[in-house]
């Protein structure tokens, strides 16, 4: 009698079952910030003086504007001019140079605070050339709204048009001090049909196709760091808001489990 054909996996997408965050072990990219330059085989500098959400800054490929020393990213916001804008900062992203699919991302930070500030760690459906925003998916893994430095601010973006965009999403906040006091890490988990956010290791949100439909979740993402000034989020600055502000990033790493 012949043996029994086995069952397939439910998935066969690697690392398209949800495990422990401990269990991704398997550093599959990383980018530790060591040496004295950006590394422009796994970043790009988005560079421009007009951005969404009626945002207040120029991004530049500057060095005062992003700079790396002892191992650690400085991404600067500064007031200052140039052309028509009055304050300029970076943004950069992994788009056509690393792409991230199921697995677990860790960013290690320190993000700055005060009215205006708007320091995000987010990523972008790699599709959005063909499917432009909402449709190829927005993970806002951290938002911080710098009136607010103790609430992480966590959302997906998702829908066919502009029009039709809708989110969900959740606060988290820390239970003394700000964010701004010391570096925390700041991990997404993705699995078919499944989102977790954690902080410091301990799980604090979930999406799932339950909540989010069109779900474009389970296509591959990239990476943006930036932090942003003035605009929608947080309101512009105010006389309290003193410059530079500075977000510090230890390290980016995307895991995988055997």
């Amino acid at each position: 009698m012949p043996a029994p054909t086995p069952t397939p996996p439910a998935a066969t997408e690697v690392n398209a079952d949800p495990r422990d965050y401990n269990q991704y072990t398997e550093l599959v990219w990383s980018d530790e910030f060591e040496g004295s330059a950006l590394n422009q085989t796994k970043w790009t500098y988005e560079v421009s003086d007009n951005w969404f959400n009626n945002e207040l800054q120029a991004t530049t490929n500057s060095s005062e504007n992003l700079f790396l020393t002892g191992g650690n990213l400085t991404i600067q916001a500064k007031q200052e001019q140039l052309r028509n804008r009055q304050y300029t900062s970076a943004r950069i992203i992994t788009k056509g140079k690393q792409d991230f699919a199921y697995g677990r991302i860790d960013v290690r930070a320190k993000l700055p605070k005060g009215k205006g500030i708007w320091p995000a760690i987010w990523m972008l459906g790699s599709n959005d050339s063909q499917a432009p925003w909402p449709a190829c998916g927005e993970i806002d893994i951290m938002e911080l709204r710098g009136s607010q430095p103790a609430v992480n601010i966590s959302t997906v973006h998702f829908g066919n048009t502009v029009a039709e965009r809708k989110f969900k999403g959740t606060e988290i906040r820390l239970p003394s001090g700000d964010f701004s006091d010391d570096y925390h890490i700041f991990s997404l988990v993705r699995s078919k049909g499944q989102l977790r956010w954690f902080l410091d290791g301990q799980q604090y949100f979930t999406i799932t196709p339950n909540d989010a439909s069109p779900y474009p979740f389970d296509n591959k993402f990239y990476m943006i760091l930036n932090v942003a000034v003035g605009g929608d989020f947080d309101g512009n600055p105010d006389a309290s808001t003193t410059f530079p502000k500075q977000m510090q990033v230890d390290y980016v790493r995307y895991y995988q489990y055997k």
